[in-house]
């Protein structure tokens, strides 16, 4: 296939574009600038200059395509208005993507997120949620999904809290950062709260094989790991950055304080089972080695 992508350059984005080179596809990557330009060209792919805001070249991507991943968002977690943001420009650059793809039989493979369920780890057959903080995409993600009666092979890849590869990435990342910044590796309450993990590398197989053979409105989790206690997260993180690990207040974390101190595990049985994905990459504790102090 010929594929357009967004988010193309990203940590996990860069991965799925040579996971799909590497498979005999050949891509179409949105570049904002001349650097994401010239990464992509670097990768082997063909840029298409646009943003996630140019409704233009997202529609005129999308045309030329065979089928369609979307990976591109404003991860701005500075204030609750700002995500609003960030997740309207989502919603808006998908369904100009999907419009174009109408009656085409053509797949559209956009990230999401696990879900949270209360009390038990979480399933593909479980809804996003549609409130709250993260709702506003939980309702994007739906509204992909609903393209599947109008035409369009539509699935969502549903992403745990931290996508890593060598020791960067994902909530644990924020986590790194925080440490770095304040000198306490923390977490918020007593650190068993659990989150789930996959390598971009083993992120990037999924959303192949999603690509490839999920059937129109399906939703499969990239979880490799069902679930670290966030304290082993901060352990590590602390042992190798040299500093100390202790709880901390939830405000220490900002907007993102509510989500951390969630249990939020969450299972792939259903996606390994359908789509034979496999991860095979080093797990999050063990990539988390990698961080330099």
């Amino acid at each position: 296939m010929h594929v357009f992508v967004t988010g193309g350059t990203g940590l996990i984005g860069s991965a799925v574009v040579a996971e799909l080179l590497g498979n005999g596809h050949t891509v179409l990557a949105l570049a904002r600038s001349d650097i994401s330009a010239h990464a992509v060209e670097s990768a082997g792919a063909e840029p298409h200059r646009g943003d996630l805001a140019d409704l233009d070249a997202l529609r005129i991507g999308a045309a030329q395509a065979d089928g369609v991943i979307h990976l591109a968002f404003a991860n701005d977690f500075s204030s609750p208005d700002a995500f609003a943001r960030a997740v309207g420009e989502e919603s808006a650059a998908l369904a100009t993507m999907g419009e174009e793809l109408l009656g085409s039989d053509r797949p559209l493979v956009t990230a999401s997120g696990t879900p949270y369920v209360a009390a038990r780890a979480s399933t593909e057959s479980d809804p996003p949620p549609t409130d709250g903080m993260v709702g506003g995409r939980g309702r994007t993600v739906m509204a992909v999904l609903d393209l599947a009666s109008r035409g369009v092979r539509s699935s969502a890849v549903r992403m745990p809290r931290t996508v890593h590869n060598n020791g960067r990435g994902g909530f644990a990342g924020i986590l790194t950062a925080i440490a770095r910044r304040t000198g306490v590796s923390g977490y918020p309450g007593d650190g068993a709260q659990r989150w789930p993990a996959v390598h971009a590398l083993d992120a990037a197989v999924l959303f192949r094989l999603a690509l490839e053979q999920a059937p129109a409105g399906t939703s499969w989790h990239a979880v490799a790991d069902e679930g670290d206690a966030v304290r082993d997260i901060a352990t590590v993180i602390g042992r190798r950055l040299e500093l100390p690990v202790r709880t901390v207040a939830q405000e220490t974390f900002g907007t993102l304080g509510p989500i951390f101190a969630a249990d939020q595990p969450s299972s792939s049985a259903h996606t390994r089972q359908m789509l034979g994905w496999e991860p095979t990459h080093p797990s999050l504790l063990a990539d988390l080695e990698n961080i330099q102090p």
